[in-house]
C-alpha cells in the first residue's frame, strides 16, 4: 500500500530508486571484567588506530568533494580519538576497573553524552555529544569487531533511508548511487540538510516515522520540493513524479542560462547575488553558479584543523586568491568568528555555560590583539588583488566598532609607512546579528560602510530560541515580524547614509523570503552557491517597485504565518 510521509523539504529536487535502509549496526555485548588489562588497553589502541585511519580518509574525501569547511566535523571527531580526557578515561577504567575495553568506552561516553546533554541551553556541547555518539559508534564496532554498513557500499541507485545521517555518513554519499535520502530526524538547519544541499542531493528530513515505515528495497519517491516521501508509490505515481523530476532538470538548464546574467528584476532594479564561503576552493563553486559577489568569506575555517596558528602569509595567500578568482567583483571576509560552536584546541578558552553569547568573534579579537592584528595585515596586504570588503562579527556597541576599526588603520599606517602597498577603497563593514545593534542601526550607520544581515544568529538571539532545539524549533521564524522590522531598520539605516545592505544568513535563499526582502530593500544577496541561479530567476519575474507598495503591509502583520500566506496569495 502506497504511504506518504510528509517532512521538512531540505534539498530541492526528486528522486526516485529503490530503498537503501541505513540501519545501526548491533553492538550490544556482555560485560564482563578481564584479567589481562594490558590486552585489553592493546586491543583499545587498535580500535583506535583502525577508526583514526578510517576518519582521516574520510575527512580527505569529504575535502575534496565538498570543501575543507565541510570537512571540519571530521577534525573534531579525530581530536576525540587522541583527546587524553576522553581516550585516557577508558584506559584508566580498564586499569582501575578491571573491565574488558568495550565496558569501559560505553561507560565513558555514556559520561560524556549525558554530561553534553546535560547542558540544556548549550548547542555547541550538544553537538559534541553528537559526536561523541559517531566516534564511539566507530570504535565499539572496531572492538567487537562488528562490520557496519556505511553509505559508501552502496553501489546502485538508491534512496537512502535512515533515523538521521551522521557527519561520517552524509561523507560518504556517493552522488552517482545516491539519488536522494530521506531522514527521521533533523531541519533545514542541521548538517544532513546543508551538506545535501551543498552536494545537490534531493532531501527530506524530519519526517518522524519515514525509518519505520520504509522496507528494504521498494521503490520511493523523495520530493525534496515539496518535502513529502512516497513509499511503494502506484505506477501513476512513479510516471507522475518522472514528469515532475524531468521538468525540474529542465528548470535547472534554464537556470544554468542565467550564469552569465546579471541580476535585475522585472522592472530593471539591480541586486547583487553572492555566495557564502568557507574557503577558497569554493570560489569555483561561486563563478560557475554566476555569483556576483562572496557575500560572506568564513576565515576561521583557516584556523581549524590544524595545530597552530595560521601565520600572516598563510593568511595573505588564502585571501589573495580568493580575490584573484573573484576578478573584480566584491569580496566581503568577515574577521575570525571563534568561540560559540567553533573551537580551537591551541587556543584554550574559558568554560562559559553558554559560548554563543560569551568570549567570541570580536570580542575574542580585541582581547587577543596579537592574532586579531596578524588577520588584519594578511587582509589589507592581500586587498590590491580585488575589491576587499572586511567584516566584524558580534559587534553588539559602537565602541566595539570603532576599536576594531582603530586597529585595523593602525595596521594599514604601519604597513604603509614601511612601503607595502595598501589599496585605498577597502570598505570596512559589520555583521548585523545582534538585536541591540539592529535596534542603534542608525547610529552605527554613521560609523560602518556597509551592514550585512547574519540571520542565523539574529532569529535565534530575538527569539531567545536556538535554532538546533528541535523542542523550540517553531520559534525559528525567519519571516516574524519581529524580524522583519529588525531586518528594516538595518536596511533603511544604511541607505539613508547612502551604504548598502546585505544578508548573509540562510534566510537570503530562501524562495519564501526573497519577495519580502526585496520588498524591504535589501541590496545583497548572499547565500549557497546552488541557490543562486533559482534565486536569479525569481527576481528576474519580481518588480521591486511593485512590492515594496507590499513593505508596510509585512511589517504590521501580527505573526509568521500571516506573511506566508500574504506571500503565497499575493506574489505568486
Amino acid at each position: 500500500m502506497t504511504e506518504k510521509i510528509k517532512g521538512i523539504a531540505a534539498s530541492a529536487g526528486i528522486a526516485i530508486a529503490k530503498t537503501f535502509i541505513l540501519k545501526n549496526p548491533d553492538l550490544s555485548f556482555e560485560r564482563k571484567t578481564v584479567s589481562d588489562k594490558e590486552a585489553e588497553k592493546a586491543k583499545l589502541n587498535d580500535a583506535l588506530e583502525v577508526s583514526k585511519k578510517e576518519l582521516t580518509a574520510i575527512k580527505e574525501t569529504a575535502e575534496r568533494e565538498l570543501g575543507k569547511d565541510k570537512a571540519e566535523v571530521f577534525a573534531a571527531h579525530l581530536m576525540f580519538l587522541s583527546d587524553p580526557e576522553f581516550v585516557g578515561a577508558i584506559g584508566s577504567k580498564i586499569d582501575d576497573e578491571g573491565i574488558s575495553a568495550e565496558s569501559a568506552l560505553q561507560d565513558v561516553s555514556t559520561f560524556f553524552v549525558q554530561t553534553f546533554e546535560s547542558m540544556k541551553d548549550n548547542a555547541y556541547m550538544r553537538e559534541r555529544a553528537a559526536d561523541v555518539r559517531d566516534v564511539s559508534k566507530r570504535l565499539l564496532a572496531h572492538l567487537l569487531g562488528v562490520s557496519f554498513t556505511t553509505p559508501s557500499s552502496i553501489t546502485e541507485e538508491t534512496v537512502v533511508i535512515a533515523e538521521d545521517l551522521t557527519p561520517s555518513d552524509t561523507a560518504q554519499l556517493n552522488r552517482k548511487y545516491v539519488k536522494g535520502f530521506a531522514t527521521d530526524i533533523g531541519g533545514r538547519t542541521s548538517h544532513s540538510a546543508i551538506m545535501s544541499r551543498s552536494m545537490e542531493i534531493p532531501a527530506v528530513v524530519g519526517t518522524k516515522t519515514v525509518m519505520a515505515s520504509a522496507k528494504e528495497g521498494e521503490i520511493a519517491i523523495v520530493d525534496g520540493l515539496k518535502g513529502e516521501v512516497i513509499l511503494n508509490p502506484t505506477e501513476a505515481e512513479i510516471e507522475e513524479y518522472k514528469s515532475k523530476a524531468a521538468a525540474f532538470k529542465e528548470q535547472q538548464e534554464e537556470w544554468k542560462k542565467l550564469v552569465h546574467e546579471s541580476t535585475k528584476t522585472k522592472d530593471g532594479a539591480h541586486v547583487i547575488l553572492g555566495a557564502n564561503i568557507g574557503n577558497p576552493g569554493d570560489v569555483t563553486g561561486v563563478v560557475n553558479n554566476g555569483g556576483e559577489a562572496i557575500g560572506l568569506y568564513r576565515t576561521e575555517f583557516l584556523y581549524m584543523g590544524r595545530d597552530q596558528l595560521p601565520t600572516e602569509d598563510e593568511q595573505f595567500d588564502a585571501y589573495k586568491e580568493v580575490l584573484e578568482k573573484m576578478d573584480g567583483k566584491p569580496v566581503v571576509i568577515r574577521t575570525l568568528d571563534i568561540g560559540g560552536d567553533k573551537k580551537l584546541k591551541y587556543l584554550p578558552l574559558p568554560h562559559e555555560m553558554n559560548p554563543f553569547l560569551g568570549f567570541r568573534a570580536i570580542r575574542l579579537c580585541l582581547e587577543r590583539q596579537d592574532i586579531f592584528r596578524t588577520q588584519l595585515r594578511a587582509l589589507l596586504r592581500a586587498s590590491v588583488f580585488g575589491k576587499l570588503r572586511i567584516m566584524f562579527p558580534m559587534i553588539a556597541t559602537i565602541n566595539e566598532l570603532r576599536e576594531a576599526k582603530k586597529i585595523l588603520f593602525e595596521e594599514k599606517d604601519k604597513l604603509v609607512a614601511a612601503g607595502t602597498e595598501v589599496s585605498d577603497e577597502i570598505q570596512v563593514g559589520m555583521m548585523m546579528e545582534i538585536p541591540a545593534s539592529a535596534v542603534l542601526a542608525d547610529r552605527f550607520a554613521k560609523e560602518a560602510d556597509f551592514f550585512s544581515i547574519g540571520t542565523n544568529d539574529l532569529i535565534q538571539y530575538t527569539m531567545a530560541a536556538d535554532r538546533m532545539n528541535e523542542h523550540v524549533s517553531y520559534l525559528y521564524q525567519p519571516v516574524n515580524p519581529s524580524i522583519l522590522r529588525l531586518v528594516s531598520r538595518v536596511i533603511d539605516a544604511a541607505h539613508k547614509e547612502g551604504h548598502w545592505a546585505g544578508m548573509c544568513g540562510e534566510m537570503a535563499g530562501d524562495a519564501t523570503a526573497i519577495p519580502v526582502l526585496l520588498a524591504l530593500g535589501l541590496d545583497e544577496f548572499s547565500m549557497s552557491a546552488t541557490s543562486i541561479l533559482p534565486a536569479r530567476s525569481q527576481l528576474l519575474r519580481l518588480s521591486k517597485e511593485e512590492l515594496s507598495k507590499h513593505k508596510e503591509a509585512f511589517l504590521n502583520m501580527d505573526t509568521a504565518e500571516e506573511v506566508l500566506e500574504y506571500v503565497k496569495e499575493k506574489m505568486n
